[in-house]
């Protein structure tokens, strides 16, 4: 969503990227919601990656939390509510303070409090949360516990060192996260915001979990570079992940035993076509 909002505003990028849009130009974010469901998706989550507590204290206005939230279920719900099909929409719990980087995350009493409130800005208009881009275990099992305490299905989703899809950006086992999470009342197990070749190697660690599994990786070149407060402009797209080539890595994702597939930043609405086209096709055609 970020990316495609990048994409589509004439604004420049902040650290509050997706929730700036939010606030001056919501319609964008139910067209690109809107945009996504007609590619074939049939799980679109909540735009509020960076509307928590903490980076909303660093970089914005703390009451800026409850209008955000509220505006980011609106736009959800004006999208699906035009869709043809059902459609289902996930709560964001992302990471508290900055992507990738481990080192910046709070406290386990601080962790809690704060998916706590997200979950109580979100559970009465989502159908179920996503935990995404963790990349630190007892912070995904944070997120877990205050979602479950919704009575919401959890999916987690990990990120992993696009040079060893078997450990965290943390450095952890993605094998033990995985689990720790399940243990927690997990659902479902990803990973996410990383390279495909990488989410390619985690296959095996998921499906080892025995709970549905699956992936949605990213189209940067090294979204590590990204810095806490710093702006997605810093970050390089793959120009040769084209839909085609993206679906492909998809495919064998599937034929891992994945489930739940998708995409995440950088992978546009004709990447979800190319996989939704790829799912439809014949068995044999997949082969």
């Amino acid at each position: 969503m970020g990316q495609e909002l990048r994409r589509r505003s004439q604004q420049p990028a902040s650290p509050l990227w997706s929730a700036q849009v939010m606030l001056d130009e919501p319609a964008l974010v139910t067209a690109a919601h809107r945009d996504f469901i007609a590619a074939g998706a049939e799980v679109i989550t909540t735009n509020t990656y960076v509307a928590t507590p903490p980076r909303l204290a660093r970089d914005g206005q703390p009451d800026w939390f409850a209008p955000l939230h509220a505006a980011a279920l609106e736009a959800a719900h004006r999208a699906r509510n035009e869709a043809a099909r059902p459609v289902r929409i996930a709560g964001c719990l992302p990471p508290l303070v900055a992507s990738y980087h481990a080192e910046v995350v709070p406290d386990d009493e601080t962790c809690l409090r704060d998916y706590r409130h997200i979950v109580s800005a979100q559970a009465s208009g989502v159908e179920l949360f996503i935990a995404e881009t963790m990349t630190l275990t007892r912070e995904a099992v944070a997120a877990t516990r205050a979602a479950r305490e919704s009575d919401r299905p959890v999916w987690v989703a990990f990120t992993v060192d696009d040079r060893n899809g078997q450990q965290l950006r943390s450095g952890e086992a993605l094998a033990d996260a995985a689990r720790a999470v399940v243990g927690a009342g997990a659902e479902a197990v990803l990973v996410n915001c990383s390279a495909p070749e990488a989410v390619s190697h985690a296959m095996g660690d998921l499906a080892a979990t025995g709970v549905p599994f699956g992936a949605y990786a990213n189209g940067f070149a090294a979204a590590a570079d990204l810095q806490p407060g710093g702006t997605v402009d810093a970050l390089t797209a793959r120009e040769e992940l084209t839909p085609a080539a993206y679906a492909a890595h998809v495919r064998d994702w599937i034929h891992a035993g994945a489930t739940l597939v998708g995409g995440c930043c950088e992978i546009g609405p004709a990447h979800i076509a190319a996989i939704d086209t790829m799912r439809a096709e014949p068995a044999s055609a997949r082969d």
